[in-house]
């Protein structure tokens, strides 16, 4: 990937994070904020190039990070140094700290054993959204086929209701839902390969 499309991306990520409630949370209010979720989306972007996470769309609209991960994966100290960067340089001390214990309660709901796929991040540009648009229909079947390649569950949640209703319209399965701090809903999604809907390879 060269230098123009890292930096167009990171641009396009930036974005869609100032519309997603989990990023506005995160994300410390006052001063620069947009340098802060710019941080964000860079540290977002280059860890998901470096674990060859990144998806996107053919359009260059719609971006996704999927990791391949495992419970092992989640070790406090492996990224000690970019976690202390990012307390630092987005979410300051106070917000650091709910975000832990927000974050342990949402890891707990996912597979304690073995590997599995999570989707990280899934975001198209406003003017091309829609589970029935191109960009989102092209991606979905990304990310079930990579299901189906490794055989893997795919895990994701969302705090918006409509966000939800769009992932099990294309076949995901909602088995949880949570009363997120914040007061909304937290909605919890998985794909099971081994018990496909709406998939047709």
């Amino acid at each position: 990937m060269d230098k123009l499309e890292r930096e167009d991306i990171i641009q396009k990520v930036t974005t869609l994070l100032k519309e997603i409630p989990s990023s506005m949370d995160i994300v410390k209010k006052g001063g620069n904020r947009d340098k802060r979720f710019r941080y964000l989306a860079t540290h977002m972007v280059d860890k998901a190039i470096e674990k060859d996470a990144l998806i996107v769309s053919e359009n260059k609209q719609g971006i996704a990070i999927l990791f391949k991960t495992s419970k092992k994966d989640n070790n406090i100290w492996k990224d000690l140094w970019s976690q202390l960067k990012l307390v630092a340089n987005v979410t300051g001390v106070k917000n650091a700290l709910n975000i832990i214990k927000t974050q342990d309660y949402i890891k707990k709901q996912r597979p304690q054993e073995g590997e599995y796929l999570y989707c990280w991040f899934w975001g198209i540009l406003k003017e091309y959204r829609g589970a029935d648009t191109q960009v989102g229909k092209e991606m979905k079947d990304v990310f079930f086929r990579t299901a189906h390649d490794t055989g893997l569950p795919l895990y994701a949640e969302t705090r918006g209701r409509t966000n939800a209703i769009v992932y099990q319209r294309v076949g995901f399965d909602l088995f949880h839902e949570w009363d997120h701090p914040s007061g909304d809903t937290m909605y919890f999604l998985k794909y099971d390969p081994k018990n496909p809907r709406n998939y047709r390879p």
